[in-house]
């Protein structure tokens, strides 16, 4: 129930929503790849945490287009900065709405590099990732689902 009523454009009722970021993406099957990345980086309570961020969420089929091996290897625990790296690249703090988007605007990610948000063809970019769907709020942000993974500069 959540799910569907999560996508639906946010100028029509405003409402509260009780589900935090991660307890979000746990009740989304698509996004099952980033919930097993962000348990394996310790990341749960941080993102469990007051807030606000902003998350752009790529989805199973986004981990699934990376070379192979690349999301086990991740995944091992001798990996675990690399693995956090690239996840806290996918967040900004507070909260950005898909109105609030600009083309060509750059954030400052909570690992620490910019993104680069681009507007074409009705359509927002992160880097080289498409958002495919906006603004699904959350009790501490707002999560944007994107279908690629974007990987900071290492």
């Amino acid at each position: 129930m959540i799910i569907s009523s999560s996508f639906t454009p946010k100028s029509s009722n405003v409402h509260e929503v009780d589900a935090d970021i991660v307890d979000l993406a746990v009740s989304t099957e698509f996004l099952s790849t980033l919930v097993a990345a962000v348990k394996a980086g310790d990341l749960v309570e941080v993102l469990k945490g007051d807030g606000p961020f902003t998350v752009f969420a790529p989805t199973n089929e986004a981990f699934a287009k990376l070379p192979a091996g690349t999301v086990e290897n991740l995944l091992k625990p001798e990996n675990k900065a690399q693995l956090v790296a690239v996840l806290t690249y996918h967040v900004v703090p507070g909260k950005v709405m898909s109105s609030d988007l600009k083309n060509g605007m750059k954030a400052s990610t909570v690992q620490g590099q910019e993104i680069t948000i681009t507007l074409k063809d009705g359509k927002a970019m992160v880097n080289n990732a498409t958002v495919t769907a906006a603004d699904i709020e959350a009790s501490n942000g707002v999560v944007h689902v994107i279908d690629t993974v974007i990987l900071p500069s290492m």
